[in-house]
């Protein structure tokens, strides 16, 4: 059922994709229903071109014959279209459980729009049950974690600060990098903790994006609804 909503959610968004586009196309479950979709529009005679947010997204728009570029040839975008780990009423997300928020926040920013397509069980009150993805960079990883635990008992925030992938066979991102997962089970104030953390030396990114996203499509066992900022969670 949930794969089933994201598809709905995916193919509501094709709908505002118009000929002559430059898009962002995210990565995750979600996104590659959109994909899949926009491929058949593609192949249909729709006149767009893409910048993929990971290596994964690319090879799959290549096999749906999707024409894409980069930002060093095509460096401002009209739309992104990707999905989230979490959102809530202020379109504030929680990004990067596929391990691409990098990317997809450097293609997110530069596009004049975002929309986020996501199932209903996305949809929170408050950010943060979702674990905060937190890409460092892997020398001095000994010293970001311990500066980032600080952080987080100076915000008086408590949770596990975890490896992807675990401490043997850490994932690696597709700049390199490695991710810690930060389970904080609530994030009141996400701005704060957003400013806090690009100022850790070691951080490359995190998951948090806010003020990146205009809508969101949000698909329920009643059809897909249009959220906007301030809409009922």
């Amino acid at each position: 059922m949930s794969d089933d909503m994201k598809r709905l959610a995916a193919e509501r968004a094709v709908a505002d994709v118009t000929s002559g586009m430059r898009l962002g196309i995210g990565t995750g479950s979600t996104a590659e229903h959109f994909v899949r979709a926009l491929g058949v529009r593609v192949r249909g005679g729709l006149d767009v071109i893409g910048v993929p947010t990971s290596e994964r997204t690319r090879a799959l728009a290549q096999e749906e014959g999707i024409p894409l570029t980069t930002l060093e040839e095509t460096p401002a975008l009209d739309l992104t279209v990707d999905g989230a780990d979490e959102i809530d009423n202020a379109l504030r997300l929680i990004k990067g459980g596929g391990g691409a928020h990098l990317r997809e926040k450097i293609v997110a920013a530069a596009s004049t729009r975002m929309i986020v397509i996501a199932d209903g069980s996305k949809c929170v009150q408050t950010l943060g049950k979702f674990p905060l993805p937190i890409e460092v960079v892997p020398f001095g990883l000994g010293a970001t974690r311990n500066a980032l635990e600080k952080l987080f008992v100076s915000l008086g925030l408590g949770g596990e600060l975890t490896m992807r992938g675990g401490e043997q066979h850490p994932f690696v991102t597709d700049g390199g990098h490695y991710i810690l997962d930060a389970h904080l089970t609530a994030i009141p104030d996400a701005e704060t903790l957003a400013r806090a953390l690009v100022a850790v030396p070691g951080v490359v990114e995190h998951g948090l994006f806010i003020g990146l996203a205009d809508k969101a499509y949000v698909a329920g066992t009643d059809g897909v609804f249009e959220m906007t900022a301030g809409s009922e969670v």
